[in-house]
């Protein structure tokens, strides 16, 4: 019998189901498509929120530990023979960091090391790169790195099987199921499925799924549009980020540039119109880049949760349901923790993850705001 079902087989679900596997539970996977194939896939794969002083204090303590576990975790799944992830440690250049007042606020209050850079420095770190008219300064996080994130789900995938997850994909969830007040599964496209644990990892769909509950989480779906360049290998060498939108060099020369900020439901289409401001954008920071060939055009759906903040814990209502979603734009970032954190509620084991405070990321903390970017 299944001791947990796993609904969404992103980043999310992948990283939860593999830890309630490697701690000893029959896990089930379900995805209504191809595992790893929605946001996680579609996304840059930065390891760092975008601005992060922009950010709720939530969103910190999540991150540190997660920048600090990937190095490990792509080791441990190259020592399983699941392929690499390409972790790199390729820094980030923010050339509009905002109040140095407020950057700096952030730095002291987290611990953060980073760098104010002129543009002479800033040449020297990215000497491809053609600064913006508006340009005074620039702020340089050397430690944060990216990972390929369509190869580290490929990775997750090969290792929930050595861990004995039962993947099953094309498997639409529609309600979740309870009996005497507690989950005891769910109703899918193949019939009723029967646990007594059931983790919500379902992304911008997740506050659907839920919505017949008294407690709903609110997520909802935010397209991101992203082009693909095939560049030369080393021709850019830092991630840059500039008025919201992202420059992203692979180690084999490919460039992924985005993204766009977009609510229209869940509506995955591509525009011209995104195609070629993206463009523009990529040629005004790298006029390198115009004898590059655009290589893809997709987008994804990023599930926003207020203030950016995600969903992490049981169920108020429905003992033995767990939710980890909302992640918006920092699921690649939050991944590695939220998961820990929710396998250890999960497991009833003591928190991985320390400066945790449980109630921020409630289903029930409260309607808020948010207008990040």
């Amino acid at each position: 019998m299944t001791d947990c079902i796993v609904v969404g087989g992103g980043l999310m679900g992948m990283l939860t189901a593999r830890e309630l596997a490697k701690a000893g539970l029959a896990v089930s996977l379900l995805d209504k498509g191809a595992l790893g194939r929605e946001s996680s896939w579609a996304g840059g794969g930065i390891l760092s929120p975008l601005y992060p002083w922009r950010y709720d204090q939530a969103i910190q303590p999540l991150a540190r530990w997660s920048q600090q576990v990937y190095p490990s975790l792509v080791k441990e799944l190259q020592a399983e023979g699941c392929g690499d992830a390409e972790w790199s440690q390729s820094g980030l250049l923010i050339l509009d960091p905002d109040d140095p007042a407020r950057v700096e606020e952030w730095t002291q209050r987290f611990q953060s090391t980073l760098e104010w850079c002129s543009d002479d420095a800033v040449r020297k770190l990215e000497p491809a790169l053609t600064l913006p008219s508006n340009f005074t300064q620039a702020v340089w996080l050397e430690n944060v790195a990216q990972v390929r994130n369509p190869r580290l789900l490929k990775a997750l995938r090969q290792s929930l099987e050595q861990h004995g997850v039962e993947i099953r994909s094309e498997v639409e969830v529609f309600k979740v199921l309870q009996q005497k007040n507690r989950i005891s599964g769910v109703e899918t496209s193949v019939g009723t499925l029967a646990a007594e644990c059931v983790v919500m990892c379902s992304g911008a769909w997740t506050g659907d799924l839920l919505k017949g509950l008294k407690t709903t989480p609110e997520v909802s779906p935010v397209r991101g549009q992203m082009l693909l360049f095939r560049g030369a290998a080393g021709a850019l060498k830092r991630i840059v980020l500039s008025a919201g939108h992202y420059v992203i060099p692979r180690q084999d020369g490919r460039v992924l540039v985005g993204s766009s900020m977009e609510r229209v439901g869940f509506d995955k289409s591509v525009t011209d119109a995104v195609y070629h401001e993206l463009k523009e954008i990529a040629y005004d920071l790298f006029p390198i880049l115009q004898s590059a060939e655009i290589e893809a055009h997709w987008s994804g759906l990023r599930p926003e949760a207020p203030k950016g903040v995600p969903y992490l814990g049981e169920h108020p209502d429905l003992p033995g349901l767990y939710v980890n979603a909302g992640h918006f734009r920092n699921g690649l970032v939050l991944g590695p923790a939220s998961a820990q954190t929710v396998a250890d509620l999960v497991l009833q084991r003591p928190l991985s993850v320390p400066d945790l405070n449980l109630q921020d990321y409630a289903l029930d903390r409260g309607a808020m705001t948010t207008n990040l970017q």
